[in-house]
C-alpha cells in the first residue's frame, strides 16, 4: 500500500492501486502491499480494538445512509448462542453509482482483506458478497480472486495460522433496485423475493436467517485495511470532522470528463467539477446538479459551492447518498429527464407499499403526458399531491426517491413544465 502516512498528503484510499496493472490479482496485489498488515490484525489486534480503531476513524457509511459504520458494528450482539453474519452489499443500482464495481473489478484483494479483517471484528464465520446480478464481468473477477486467496491460505479455515477461520461467497442478485435496501438485500439473499423488511428488529441483532449481520457497502469495507493499518486517528485527520476520509464520488451527465473520482471529504462541488472532470460542455455554471443519485433533491446554481459533506448537503436540502453526481447543464430538458426518472422507479416498485406500488405509476403516468404535450393545469396539483403522500408512508425510501424528482422539478423549475403545459393548450 502506497497511502501515505502524513494525512496531509492523502487525497485517496480506496483508488490507490487501482490503476496498476493486473491489479485483481493475487501475486501483484501483494507486491503492492496487499494482505501485508492482516497478520498483524489478526494476531495482535482484538475484537475490541478494532471496532475502537473504526470508531475513531469517523467513517461513516459510503453507501448512501451515512452511518458511523464503527458504531453499526458496536451494536451487534455478542454470546447469543447464533452465528453472526457479514454481508457486503455490492448492489449498487443507484442510477449515477458505479464506484463499487471499479473496486471490485480493478482491486478486489482490497475488498477481501477489509471483509477478513470486518469479518474477525465481528467473530464472522460466513460473509457473503452481495453482487447486482447485471455485474456479470465483476463477479467473475472476484470468484477469480477468492480461489486464489482461498489457494493463499487467506480464506477458509485457520487463516495463516491465526486460529481464525472465515468462508467468503459471491451472491448474483437478480437486478432489484430494491435490493439495494439491506433488509431486501437480506431477503434476497434467503431466497425469497428482495421485499424490504419493517424495522426494528434491526439486521444487527436479526438479520439474515434472524442471526445478528453487518451489511456494509463495498467502498466502506475497502476502507478497513488503511484505517487498521495507519490508526483512526490518521483516517479521522483527512476530510473534516464529522465527515472524515476520502470518498469516491461518480461524476456523469454534461461535464466534459466523466468518471469516478476519489476526493478527500469537504472538497467542493465546483473543485470536483471543474478541477478534476474538466468543467462542463455548455455554459460555465450548471442547470441542476443530482448530488446523491438520482434519488436525491436536485440542487441548483446557488449551490455550486457547497462542500461534499453528508451536513453540508443537507443543510442544502439534499444528501450525500452514494456519492453519484449528476450534472445537468444548459441544454437539460428537464422534464423529459424526470419522466425518464419516473420510470424507473415505477419499474423498479417492489410493489409491497400501496403507497409506492399506486405512487410511482400515477407519477410516470402524468409525466409521460406532459412531455407529451397532452398534459393539463391539473397535471401539477397532481403530481405534488402524489408526490407528497409517498414520501415517509413506506417501509423503505424507494417513494421518496421517486417523489424526489418530480418535487425538485416543481420547485426549482416550474416554468418548464409551464411551458410544456402551454404547449399542450394550443
Amino acid at each position: 500500500m502506497t497511502i501515505s502516512s502524513d494525512p496531509k498528503q492523502v487525497t485517496q484510499i480506496c483508488f490507490d492501486r487501482i490503476n496498476i496493472p493486473n491489479q485483481n490479482k493475487l501475486s501483484v496485489a501483494r507486491e503492492n502491499g496487499a494482505y501485508e498488515f492482516l497478520p498483524t490484525v489478526l494476531n495482535d489486534f482484538d475484537s475490541a480494538k478494532i471496532i475502537n480503531e473504526v470508531k475513531t476513524s469517523g467513517i461513516r457509511g459510503r453507501g448512501g445512509a451515512g452511518f458511523p459504520t464503527g458504531l453499526k458494528w458496536s451494536f451487534v450482539p455478542r454470546n447469543t448462542g447464533k452465528p453472526t453474519y457479514l454481508l457486503c452489499n455490492a448492489d449498487e443500482g443507484e442510477p449515477g453509482t458505479f464506484k463499487d464495481r471499479d473496486i471490485m473489478r480493478f482491486d478486489p484483494h482490497l475488498l477481501i482483506e477489509g471483509m477478513i479483517m470486518a469479518g474477525f471484528a465481528l467473530d464472522v464465520r460466513d460473509a457473503y458478497i452481495y453482487i447486482r446480478g447485471e455485474f456479470l464481468h465483476e463477479a467473475n473477477v472476484l470468484n477469480e480472486a477468492i480461489a486464489e486467496a482461498y489457494a493463499a491460505n487467506l480464506l477458509g479455515e485457520n487463516i495463516l495460522g491465526s486460529g481464525y477461520s472465515m468462508n467468503l461467497t459471491v451472491h448474483r442478485g437478480a437486478g432489484a433496485y430494491v435490493c439495494g435496501e439491506e433488509t431486501a438485500l437480506i431477503e434476497s439473499l434467503e431466497g425469497k423475493p428482495g421485499r424490504p423488511r419493517f424495522k426494528p428488529p434491526f439486521p444487527a441483532v436479526e438479520g439474515f436467517y434472524r442471526c445478528p449481520t453487518v451489511v456494509n457497502n463495498v467502498e466502506t469495507l475497502a476502507t478497513v485495511p488503511a484505517i487498521l493499518k495507519f490508526g483512526g486517528e490518521w483516517h479521522a485527520s483527512i476530510g473534516i470532522p464529522n465527515n472524515t476520509g476520502c470518498k469516491i464520488f461518480s461524476v456523469s451527465g454534461h461535464v466534459n470528463k466523466p468518471g469516478n473520482y476519489e476526493v478527500p471529504m469537504g472538497t467542493s462541488l465546483k473543485t470536483l467539477i471543474e478541477d478534476y472532470c474538466g468543467g462542463l460542455q455548455h455554459g460555465s455554471v450548471p442547470k441542476v446538479i443530482i448530488p446523491g443519485g438520482s434519488s436525491t433533491p436536485w440542487l441548483t446554481a446557488e449551490h455550486y459551492d457547497t462542500p461534499l459533506t453528508y451536513d453540508d448537503l443537507m443543510k442544502a436540502g439534499s444528501f450525500l447518498g452514494s456519492g453519484a453526481i449528476i450534472v445537468m447543464d444548459e441544454t437539460a430538458d428537464l422534464v423529459a429527464l424526470t419522466r425518464r426518472l419516473a420510470h424507473f422507479y415505477a419499474h423498479e416498485s417492489c410493489g409491497q407499499c400501496t403507497p409506492c406500488r399506486e405512487g410511482t405509476g400515477w407519477l410516470e403516468r402524468v409525466m409521460k403526458r406532459v412531455e407529451g404535450g397532452k398534459g393539463c393545469a391539473g397535471d401539477v396539483t397532481v403530481l405534488k399531491d402524489a408526490s407528497e403522500h409517498m414520501a415517509g408512508r413506506t417501509i423503505c425510501a424507494l417513494a421518496e426517491g421517486a417523489a424526489a424528482p418530480v418535487l425538485s422539478l416543481l420547485k426549482h423549475f416550474p416554468e418548464d413544465v409551464q411551458t410544456r403545459l402551454a404547449e399542450s393548450s394550443k
